[in-house]
């Protein structure tokens, strides 16, 4: 599979795992001290060929996307389990099996731009997704089949509407937990 937009990774064995699953070009920040050489080519690729964040789901990787996406705020999102992400206790996308990264990459999702309500937190109650004994272990299953990564209840929330998910492609994925 090839991907046309630049993929920006935390560093090289991110970048390794990804040229395993796809023929893609990345970049990689090299963790919280992103220097200024690396944001003018983040920027530049953003221009030219879009990005797709692709950061481990861990905190490190969640402070890093909330960074970039700052600064690039029409940039895809792609999103890896936590389960899809570990090998031996370490967290991050290098450990990731080809086919986990391609499933993430397909289902990469662009913030849209207007504000949308399209879900509230009544809908997470009512679909078990709050306030129930499993409704942690709900949301991470959800949000790997929807490509939002895992959340908890408020930034689930707001992954639902950011992204731009459909009332029917949430009531579709539902079905599949």
């Amino acid at each position: 599979m090839k991907i046309k937009e630049t993929i920006v990774v935390e560093g090289r064995d991110d970048t390794a795992a990804i040229k395993r699953a796809v023929n893609a070009h990345t970049i990689e920040t090299h963790g919280f001290g992103i220097k200024k050489q690396t944001w003018e080519l983040i920027g530049k690729a953003y221009e030219e060929t879009g990005i797709i964040i692709f950061t481990d789901p861990d905190f490190a990787g969640k402070e890093i996307r909330r960074r970039l996406t700052e600064k690039f705020p029409k940039a895809a999102q792609a999103h890896l389990s936590q389960k899809d992400a570990v090998k031996s206790g370490d967290i991050g996308i290098e450990n990731a099996s080809p086919e986990a990264i391609c499933q993430a990459l397909k289902k990469a999702h662009y913030t849209i731009e207007e504000k949308r309500d399209e879900f509230t937190i009544t809908d997470l109650r009512e679909q078990e997704l709050v306030g129930s004994p499993d409704a942690s272990q709900r949301r991470d299953r959800l949000g790997k089949l929807l490509g939002i990564g895992y959340g908890n209840s408020k930034s689930f929330l707001a992954k639902l509407n950011q992204y731009g998910i459909t009332r029917e492609e949430f009531m579709l994925r539902l079905k599949e937990i």
